[in-house]
């Protein structure tokens, strides 16, 4: 069947299509942890769709994965009328991106190659390297990212006896707020060091970056003094690949360093109190978000409506809370009152496997950070 295709004959739409299907089908195969590599679709196109890249504008990702945010960004920039000097820049100047993992690497600039991003003998647009060691070798115009789930930073060491460790990883780095060996953390200091001054970002993160307290509430602070934390959309669970995530994506922008706070307010919007989505029998579409985009209004982010779901709160209610958090509802969740509104069994099954696996996935942070019983 492979044989009987006429390749070369394809455009690179078609091919690239092929392509990202076959990432896709890998991913849904979780035994082999392919899933932490691929972002939903619907949600980098939303993403994509509110924040609106231009063309001429470099973008950046730290932890690229198969490349899913370049692509989306690109089909977005390219629609619009280009003229030879601008599609030049977006073929070969506007992407730049870490992947750690050499395979997933592979995989990303054969993604990017066959989209017509990047020339295949020139160099990679994606570097093999830990995003986190060093400081950015340049400030971009736009991040788009879903950094690796899980909170510890780890190196993995093989002594003598081919015995194999694993050590958290603190990064000492002077451009960061704060020292942790909060993976999530770290991404995060890291994104606002890549944005140029009036950088914009969007990026997913768990809920642990909106309300941990110690070093995450130091450095919540400090985010929101020095960007523009501007709206927080609250994801359902259900819809990662990988079990047991809550998540939210925050979309910020970065502001010159005067001493001055830059959140006025942040939007909310809750996408997850009785919203039920699965992999496979609900999952999540584009259309599901379109009422989130329209609150957002990105031709006009200064003219808002609250509404149900959508809701603002100024800077002083935000910074008043216990810890500084961020992690706000304000919806009921009807399924506790009324038993007819429970969702099918499925779904229900699914929704205790991700709150079980989110519940392990805390407690082995805790476990992790213990000293041995005989240092105790």
């Amino acid at each position: 069947m492979i044989d009987g295709e006429q390749w070369l004959g394809m455009d690179s739409d078609t091919k690239g299509d092929l392509y990202e299907g076959l990432l896709q089908k890998n991913a849904e195969d979780t035994k082999s942890g392919a899933g932490q590599y691929f972002t939903p679709r619907a949600i980098i196109e939303a993403m994509v769709e509110c924040v609106q890249p231009k063309p001429m504008k470099t973008i950046a990702d730290p932890a690229c994965g198969t490349g899913g945010f370049f692509l989306s960004a690109y089909h977005w920039i390219a629609k619009q009328q280009l003229n030879p000097k601008q599609k030049k820049f977006l073929r070969d100047e506007t992407f730049y991106g870490n992947e750690i993992v050499p395979s997933t690497r592979r995989l990303c600039l054969m993604n990017l190659f066959l989209h017509n991003i990047g020339d295949i003998e020139g160099d990679p647009c994606v570097a093999r390297a830990d995003a986190l060691t060093q400081p950015p070798a340049q400030k971009v115009d736009y991040v788009l990212a879903n950094p690796p789930f899980g909170k510890k930073s780890r190196l993995t060491i093989t002594n003598k006896q081919g015995e194999e460790d694993k050590d958290a990883i603190t990064y000492e780095r002077q451009d960061f707020w704060a020292t942790t060996t909060n993976k999530q953390l770290n991404f995060l200091q890291h994104i606002v060091a890549m944005l140029k001054s009036d950088g914009q970002a969007a990026v997913v993160l768990p809920d642990n970056v909106l309300f941990e307290g110690g070093v995450g509430e130091r450095i919540r602070k400090k985010w929101l003094q020095t960007c523009d934390v501007h709206t927080i959309l609250r994801l359902p669970t259900g819809i990662f690949y990988a079990n047991g995530v809550k998540a939210n994506v925050v979309f910020f922008d970065n502001a010159p360093r005067d001493g001055k706070v830059h959140t006025k307010g942040s939007w909310f919007y809750d996408l997850r109190t009785n919203k039920h989505f699965t992999l496979k029998q609900r999952p999540l579409t584009l259309s599901d978000l379109q009422e989130f985009i329209q609150c957002y209004n990105p031709t006009d982010r200064l003219n808002r409506t609250e509404t149900e779901r959508f809701r603002f709160f100024k800077y002083d209610q935000l910074i008043a809370r216990d810890k500084a958090s961020l992690d706000i509802f304000w919806l009921k969740d009807d399924s506790l009152d009324n038993l007819d509104n429970l969702p099918p069994p499925a779904i229900l099954q699914q929704e205790i496997i991700d709150h079980l696996e989110a519940a392990l996935a805390l407690f082995r942070d805790v476990a992790e950070g213990l000293p041995e019983p005989e240092q105790l």
